[in-house]
C-alpha cells in the first residue's frame, strides 16, 4: 500500500499509538452467550451471486493489484473506486477498463476523508475490498458489513481485540462474510504442505515456527505519502508482532486452529531492544527531520511463543528492520517428520519412498520437483497458470478466484471471520505481554466455543 492514510486523521500520534490496553475485559468477552441477533459463521456459505459487484477503498499498490485481478474475472463487476488521492482513482479506472476491455463505469470518490462513506450512501455493492492504512481496517469493514456487503480488508484484520470483537459481531448479526487476505495462504509452498499434512505425511502435528523477516527500513523514505508515511509511527510508538499473520496463517490452518481439533490458548511475547528505526533515521535524514524527532520503542525483533489447548507450540516472529534475507521461516514438525521453509525442505522418518532414505538428510534442491509433482495441492495445479501474473508469485491472484469463486456458488470461504481475528489478536496480545516483560496471555474465543464444530478446511480441488 504505497499511499499515506486513507483518512488522514488517523495517521497515529504518539498519544493515539502508546497506550496498550491492559483490561481483561475484551480477553473474557468470549465466554458470555451469544446474542440472540446473531448466528455462528464457522462453516457459513451465504447466498450465491450469479454476478460479484465490487467496490474498492484504497487504491496504492495493493488496492490497484486485487481491483487489476478481480475486474478481469467472469460475472464481476467494479462498481466504486475510492481513495483519498484523485490520481490513484484516475489510475485504478483506467486499470479496470484494460482488465474488461470496456470503459470503467465505476462511481470515484476521492479528496476528502470521508469520501468512502459517501461512496456508500450513494452505492451498494455486493462485496468490498479494503487496502488502506491499518487504522482504517476496522471501522470500514464495519461499516461495509453494515451497508449489506462482504468485507474483504488486508492484513491484519484490526488493530484492537475489541475492533476484533466488534468485527465479529458485525459479521454475526448481518450475515456478512469479513475476511482477512490472508494472501500466503495460497502461496505454492503453503498449499502443498497443507495438503501433505492433511494426508498424515508427518504425523500427528506437534510444533511451527512462522514468521514475518522483511527489512521494510526504506519504506521511511516515505515521509508524506504512502506506507512509510503512517507505518513509521507504529513502529515508534508500539512493541509487539505488529504484522503476524504471513507467517501464522498457513502453520495455524495445517493444525486446525480454531476448527475442531484445537486453538490457541495463550501467548508470552519478547522484544529487542530497538535500534535499527532510529540508526536508519539518523544515518539518512537531517537532524531536525521529523524522524529524528520519534522515540522508537518497538524493538527490532519480536519473539512470541504460543500455546495451543493441545499443548502444542508455535513460535511466531515479527522483523521489519534488521538487515537480513526475507523468511516466513512455514515449518511445521510432527511425529513422523518436518516441512520447512525458506529454503524449502523436507524431512521423513524412514524417508520417503522414491526420494529420499531417511531423515537424517533434508529432501530439497533438485530433490524438491519429485515432491511437488507427487503432493502439489489440486487448487495450485487448477489456478496456477490462470493467476501467474498476478502479485507475489500468483498467490494474490489464486486467493482473488476463490473469493468470487465462493461468492459466486455460495460456498464458504477459505478463511471465516474468526480465523482473521484469531490470527490478527497476536498483536495486541504481544503488546501486552512485552509491555509486562513476558508475562502470559489468555487469547480471546471469538467462536465463544463453537470451534470445536467447525469443519477443517478441506482439500479444495
Amino acid at each position: 500500500m504505497k499511499r499515506r492514510a486513507f483518512i488522514q486523521s488517523t495517521t497515529l500520534t504518539a498519544t493515539a499509538l502508546g497506550t496498550v490496553p491492559m483490561a481483561c475485559s475484551t480477553v473474557t468477552q468470549g465466554l458470555d452467550e451469544r446474542p440472540s441477533d446473531q448466528t455462528y459463521l464457522g462453516g457459513y456459505g451465504a447466498e450465491p451471486l450469479k454476478e460479484v459487484r465490487a467496490a474498492f477503498i484504497g487504491l496504492g499498490y495493493r488496492g490497484k493489484g486485487h481491483l487489476e485481478f478481480f475486474a478481469s474475472l467472469p460475472n464481476t463487476k467494479v462498481v466504486a473506486l475510492s481513495d483519498l488521492y484523485e490520481d490513484n482513482v484516475i489510475k485504478s479506472a483506467a486499470i479496470c477498463a484494460e482488465a474488461t476491455g470496456k470503459p470503467c463505469e465505476a462511481a470515484q470518490y476521492y479528496g476528502d476523508e470521508s469520501a468512502w462513506k459517501t461512496m456508500f450512501e450513494e452505492v451498494r455493492p455486493d462485496a468490498v475490498f479494503i487496502s488502506t492504512n491499518w487504522t482504517n481496517h476496522a471501522p470500514m469493514a464495519i461499516a461495509s458489513m453494515n451497508a449489506g456487503a462482504h468485507a474483504f480488508v488486508e492484513v491484519p484484520m484490526a488493530l484492537t481485540i475489541e475492533e476484533l470483537w466488534d468485527i465479529v459481531n458485525t459479521s454475526e448479526r448481518n450475515k456478512r462474510h469479513c475476511m482477512m487476505m490472508e494472501n500466503v495462504n495460497y502461496s505454492r509452498d503453503e498449499l502443498m504442505f497443507l495438503n501433505m499434512c492433511r494426508q498424515g505425511l508427518i504425523g500427528e502435528l506437534l510444533h511451527a515456527e512462522a514468521a514475518y523477516i522483511h527489512e521494510l527500513r526504506w519504506q521511511m523514505n516515505e515521509v508524506e505519502r504512502g506506507t512509510g508515511s503512517w507505518r513509521t509511527y507504529h513502529y515508534a510508538h508500539r512493541n509487539g508482532n505488529l504484522y503476524p499473520t504471513h507467517g501464522l496463517g498457513p502453520v495455524a490452518q495445517y493444525m486446525n486452529i480454531g476448527r475442531t481439533e484445537d486453538t490457541f490458548k495463550r501467548l508470552t511475547s519478547f522484544s529487542t531492544p530497538a535500534r535499527g528505526r532510529k540508526r536508519f533515521a539518523e544515518m539518512n535524514f537531517a537532524p531536525d527531520h521529523k524522524w529524528n524527532a520519534l522515540d522508537f520503542k518497538g524493538g527490532d525483533l519480536n519473539t512470541s511463543l504460543i500455546k495451543t489447548h493441545l499443548g502444542r507450540t508455535i513460535m511466531v516472529q515479527w522483523d521489519e528492520t534488521s538487515p537480513r534475507p526475507y523468511t516466513r521461516h512455514n515449518l511445521v514438525q510432527g511425529t513422523l517428520g518436518t516441512l520447512a521453509g525458506f529454503p524449502t525442505r523436507a524431512a521423513f522418518e524412514g524417508g520417503l519412498e522414491g526420494i529420499s532414505e531417511d531423515h537424517h538428510r533434508w529432501i530439497q534442491g533438485e530433490q524438491l520437483q519429485a515432491l511437488y509433482e507427487r503432493y502439489d495441492h489440486p487448487l495450485y495445479k487448477r489456478l496456477n497458470e490462470a493467476a501467474a501474473n498476478s502479485g507475489h508469485g500468483g498467490m494474490d491472484g489464486i486467493m482473488m478466484y476463490r473469493i468470487v469463486e465462493c461468492l459466486q456458488q455460495g460456498l464458504p470461504l477459505d478463511q471465516n471471520v474468526y480465523e482473521g481475528a484469531l490470527w490478527s489478536a497476536v498483536t495486541e496480545l504481544s503488546e501486552r505481554s512485552v509491555a509486562q516483560d513476558g508475562m502470559p496471555q489468555d487469547f480471546p474465543d471469538f467462536t465463544r466455543g463453537d470451534w470445536k464444530q467447525t469443519a477443517p478446511l478441506g482439500i479444495i480441488s
